[in-house]
Parts: structure tokens; C-alpha cells; sequence
């Protein structure tokens, strides 16, 4: 999978925490993301190139698709477990990834669970990256 994927999807999942705790609203979202993240360099640290319209796509679809993409998470938790248990982040990975699995019959299957295998990677240790494994996986076999 390319750099510039792997960038955006690492980025839609900043953005989306960004709208899901402040509420920005899409067009600043995305905007701020394209002048000042997006292949930016921050801090003395270089971000990869993020493919620009996969980012919008990632973006802007799972907010359009919220309520759509939380019921298809919610039927794949455990028993007693509920999408705000979750911590933040993970909901964002999880949002992004089964955005992806409906939307994006030209992204494979298994390409988009390794992606956000590697995002949660970023963010958690080995047990919450199975868990995004997991549930991704359940929510493929009920969408594809």
C-alpha cells in the first residue's frame, strides 16, 4: 500500500478525533488539515505526503455515514460493551476502517484492516490493535 494511503488514513483518523471532540465543522476540518497537516512539517518533524482525496473521501464520508457505521460497530462488540466505552481514538480508528470496508469496494479487504492494524499500532499496544483487528474483520464479513 502507498506512503501517501498510509499518510491519509493516519490523518482522517486525527481529523475525525478533532471533529468528534470539538465539533469542528467539515469544511474548516478539512481545510486545516490540507494548510497545515498534510504533509507538513511540525515541530522539526516531516509528515508523509497524504494522499489529498483519499483523506477528503475517508474524512468526509465516515461523518456523512456516522450514524450508519456506529450501528454496524456497535452489533460487532461484545456483549455490555458500547461505542462510548471505547476510548476516543479507537472510535476513530474504528469509523474510519468500516468507512473504508463499506465504501471503498476498490481498497481490498485485507488492505484496509492492515492499514488501521498499523494505525492503532501508532496509538496502542498489541492487545487494542488486535481488538481493531477483530472488529474490522467482523464488520468486512457483514459488509463485503
Amino acid at each position: 500500500m502507498s506512503k501517501s494511503r498510509s499518510a491519509a488514513r493516519l490523518a482522517a483518523v486525527q481529523a475525525l478525533y478533532q471533529h468528534h471532540m470539538e465539533g469542528t465543522r467539515l469544511p474548516r476540518l478539512l481545510d486545516e488539515f490540507h494548510l497545515h497537516r498534510l504533509g507538513a512539517e511540525i515541530e522539526d518533524m516531516q509528515f508523509e505526503e497524504a494522499e489529498v482525496a483519499f483523506f477528503d473521501d475517508v474524512v468526509s464520508g465516515a461523518i456523512a455515514r456516522r450514524d450508519e457505521i456506529d450501528e454496524a460497530l456497535s452489533q460487532r462488540l461484545a456483549e455490555g460493551w458500547s461505542l462510548d466505552r471505547l476510548d476516543r481514538t479507537m472510535l476513530q480508528i474504528l469509523r474510519a476502517g468500516t468507512y473504508e470496508l463499506m465504501a471503498r469496494a476498490d481498497v481490498p479487504t485485507g488492505s484496509v484492516i492492515s492499514e488501521y492494524l498499523d494505525v492503532a499500532h501508532a496509538f496502542f499496544d498489541a492487545r487494542e490493535a488486535k481488538f481493531v483487528n477483530g472488529v474490522l474483520d467482523a464488520v468486512a464479513k457483514a459488509v463485503r
